[in-house]
C-alpha cells in the first residue's frame, strides 16, 4: 500500500529583496498532506498564510522567491520547475479558489466559454464533450439551470454563485489538490456554509485534498481535518482540529482559541492577545511571539524553537507540554446585544 503523502513541503523559505534589505516572508515551513485531507492554515493578517499557498501553486508575486526547501507533489519536486512546466501542473494537478471570484473569471467571456476552454486545455475532450462536462460540474457545485447559465457572463451571477463557478473551474481538470485562499470571506454566512459543505463533499467523493487558508476559526472547526497555525512567517503549531481547538499547546494558539466566543458560555469577557504581530522588517530574536507571551523567559528571547512532537501535534514552543494550559491572557469585556437593542 502506498503511504506517500500527496504533498510535502520541506523547510520552505521565501525571501523578498527590498531596497532596505531582504525580508524573510516564510522560514522553515514544513508539513505534509494526504489524499482527501483538508488542512486549515490560520493566523493573523501578515502571518504568511497566503504566501504558503502561492508558493505551492507557483504564483509568488515578484520579487518574492523561494530560496530554500522543497515542495513535492506525489513525490516529485515542483518548486524548481520552469514557468511553462508549472503552468501544466497548475489547473491539472493543483486547482485554486481565491477570495474574490471576480479576479478568477474573465468578464468578457461567458462562464461556459471559460469552463470549456479550461477543460479542453487539460484533456482530449471534444467541444461537445467539454460542454457536457462543464454543465455537470456546475450542477455538482449547486448552480441551478446549469445548461442555461453556461451562456451568462460573470456579472450576471451573485457573489455566492460566482464562487461556485470558480470551484467548478478549479475542479475542471480533476486536480488532486486545491488551494482555497479565503474562499468564503466575501460571502454572507448562509452562503459560506453551503460553500464549506460543497468543499467537504468534493473531498469525500473525489479524494481531492484541500489547503484552506483563512482567518476564520469557525470555518476551520467546521471543515478541516488538521490545522496549521502560523505566526510571523513560521509554523507555531500543527495538529488535528479537535485537539487544536480544545487542547492547544502553543501560547499563540491558546490565545487564538480563547478569543472565540462560545455559544452557551456564561462568560462576559474574552481573552485578548496583547500587542500586534511584528512586521517582517522587525521580527524579534528567538521566538517571534515572545514580546506578547505571558510565559516568555530568557531562552525564548535568545533561541528560536523548532517544531517538536507533543502528543499528536507539532509545537514550536520551549514550554510545550508543561505549564501552557494554565496560561492566561488579559480578559476583555464583550457583549452580545439582543435584537431589540440593535440599531434600526
Amino acid at each position: 500500500m502506498n503511504h506517500q503523502p500527496l504533498l510535502e513541503v520541506r523547510n520552505l523559505k521565501v525571501e523578498i529583496p527590498t531596497r532596505k534589505g531582504t525580508l524573510i516572508a516564510l522560514e522553515d515551513v514544513s508539513f505534509s498532506l494526504k489524499t482527501g485531507e483538508i488542512l486549515g492554515v490560520v493566523g493573523e493578517s501578515g502571518a504568511g498564510k497566503s504566501m504558503v499557498g502561492n508558493s505551492i501553486i507557483g504564483l509568488l508575486g515578484k520579487p518574492a522567491h523561494i530560496t530554500h526547501g522543497e515542495i513535492l507533489l506525489e513525490g516529485k519536486r515542483i518548486d524548481n520547475l520552469s514557468d511553462d512546466e508549472m503552468e501544466k501542473i497548475r489547473g491539472k494537478s493543483i486547482g485554486a479558489i481565491f477570495q474574490d471570484p471576480l479576479t478568477s473569471l474573465n468578464p468578457l467571456f461567458t462562464i461556459g466559454d471559460q469552463l470549456i476552454e479550461t477543460i479542453r486545455i487539460h484533456s482530449n475532450l471534444s467541444e461537445k464533450e467539454a460542454r457536457e462536462r462543464a454543465i455537470r460540474l456546475l450542477e455538482a457545485t449547486g448552480v441551478p439551470a446549469a445548461d442555461k447559465r453556461m451562456d451568462n457572463y460573470p456579472h450576471q451571477f451573485s457573489g455566492g454563485m460566482r464562487q461556485r463557478v470558480v470551484i467548478a473551474l478549479a475542479l475542471s481538470a480533476d486536480p488532486k489538490l486545491i488551494i482555497a485562499d479565503e474562499p468564503t470571506t466575501a460571502l454572507d454566512v448562509s452562503v459560506q456554509a453551503q460553500i464549506i459543505e460543497l468543499l467537504k463533499k468534493l473531498c469525500e467523493e473525489n479524494g481531492t485534498a484541500v489547503i484552506l487558508v483563512t482567518h476564520d476559526m469557525g470555518v476551520i472547526a467546521e471543515t478541516a481535518d488538521r490545522v496549521a497555525v502560523m505566526y510571523a512567517g513560521r509554523l507555531a503549531e500543527i495538529g488535528p482540529v479537535e485537539e487544536m481547538i480544545h487542547d492547544a499547546e502553543h501560547p499563540y494558539t491558546i490565545g487564538l482559541m480563547g478569543s472565540i466566543p462560545k455559544i452557551g458560555d456564561e462568560q462576559d469577557r474574552l481573552s485578548q492577545i496583547p500587542g500586534a504581530m511584528p512586521h517582517l522588517t522587525e521580527v524579534p530574536s528567538g521566538c517571534a511571539f515572545h514580546p506578547r507571551c505571558p510565559l516568555a523567559e530568557e531562552r525564548c528571547i535568545r533561541e528560536r524553537p523548532g517544531l517538536q512532537p507533543c502528543g499528536n501535534k507539532l509545537v514550536a514552543c520551549w514550554k510545550a507540554g508543561r505549564q501552557n494550559k494554565r496560561m492566561q491572557f488579559p480578559q476583555e469585556p464583550f457583549t452580545i446585544r439582543a435584537p431589540e437593542d440593535m440599531p434600526r
